[in-house]
């Protein structure tokens, strides 16, 4: 059995600006699985910058309110919605509220940072 905490693990600056918990991943806590799970948050009146993943990844919104930009498309999302965005779709979450936007994150096959492409966001 492996249990982890989210206060054990260490709060990052994650490449496309999300503060990110690692809370699983199979190659860091030797889990025997093949997907990755991360807490994220974001500020209010911050978003995301437009990245690719060559994976799939579903975000899962525990608080706040916000809009999902997924290859132009855009929605919006809040508590207890899940979000599929398939591999190398352009991407980007922001949050439209006024507390943090909180949610989950599920990468599979596991997130790798050579599978990421963060770009700049166009003004």
């Amino acid at each position: 059995m492996l249990t982890r905490s989210l206060s054990d693990c260490k709060e990052i600056l994650a490449g496309d600006n999300t503060l990110l918990r690692e809370l699983l991943h199979p190659v860091r806590n030797g889990a025997a699985i093949k997907y990755s799970l991360a807490h994220a948050k974001l500020a209010r009146g911050t978003a995301s910058l437009p990245h690719r993943l060559k994976t799939s990844e579903v975000y899962y919104f525990i608080s706040g309110q916000g809009r999902m930009h997924v290859d132009g498309e855009v929605t919006p999302v809040g508590p207890e919605q899940v979000l599929y965005v398939p591999p190398g779709a352009v991407q980007h979450v922001e949050n439209t509220g006024t507390d943090e936007l909180v949610f989950l994150c599920i990468v599979d096959p596991a997130w790798r940072a050579e599978d990421e492409e963060v770009r700049e966001r166009k003004s």
